[in-house]
């Protein structure tokens, strides 16, 4: 996920992330965009954007079933 500190929406799209992961094991990695020109370039105005296995998949606002049938589908 690619998130920024105090932004409202990265917290509520960690809190959906994290609530699946409880039920399916999965990697997660959050990077900040604050400081890197091309991250900023690429997501700023966005975050936060969550990708799967590289692709984008969610802008903003994650949906929790929407993701879990996205990890499902990555690891069956």
């Amino acid at each position: 996920m690619f998130s920024r500190p105090r932004c409202g929406l990265c917290d509520e799209a960690r809190r959906v992330i994290l609530a699946l992961r409880e039920r399916i094991p999965f990697e997660f990695e959050e990077v900040s965009v604050d400081g890197d020109d091309d991250l900023e370039l690429a997501y700023g105005v966005r975050v936060p954007v969550v990708l799967v296995d590289g692709e984008e998949l969610f802008e903003l606002v994650v949906d929790g079933e929407a993701l879990a049938a996205a990890v499902r589908n990555r690891t069956s």
